[in-house]
Formats: structure tokens, sequence, C-alpha cells
């Protein structure tokens, strides 16, 4: 069947759940929120959320980052 992630047609089983799709891309499901046709779903929804021909799905990873020399504090800094 031919669903949409992320903008890009792809081929996968029938009856394939968004939590094989994440397995099939190695993608972490701890790691990404799935957006299922316009709906957020949830982390235990995943092993039930049978995908079906022409669904559109959007995978969002968490990035993390900054300076390691960032430090939160309530007074400005001064150079």
């Amino acid at each position: 069947m031919q669903v949409i992630v992320n903008g890009e047609q792809r081929e996968l089983p029938e009856g394939t759940t968004a939590l094989q799709m994440l397995e099939t891309l190695k993608v972490q499901p701890e790691r990404v929120v799935v957006e299922l046709n316009l709906t957020i779903l949830k982390r235990a929804q995943l092993p039930g959320a049978v995908l079906k021909e022409g669904d559109r799905v959007e995978i969002i990873h968490f990035v993390g980052g900054g300076s390691p020399q960032a430090v939160l504090t309530d007074t400005p800094r001064m150079r």
C-alpha cells in the first residue's frame, strides 16, 4: 500500500502499524512523535494504529542542544 511519510510516498505492506513503520524506518519510537492524518498518536497507540492506503504520516524528531557553556540564570551575562 502507498502512504505518505514526511511528504514522500512509501510502499508498506497491508496491515502495517505505525510502530512497525517506525521499526522499518529504523526510528526509535521514544525519540519521535507520530502524526497520522493530522492527529497526534500517543506512544501507546502506535502498536494498534493500522495504516491504510493514502494515509499521511508525519514523524517529528525531538532535537536537543545548545551551548555547553550556556548557563540558565535570572541575570544577564556580562562580557
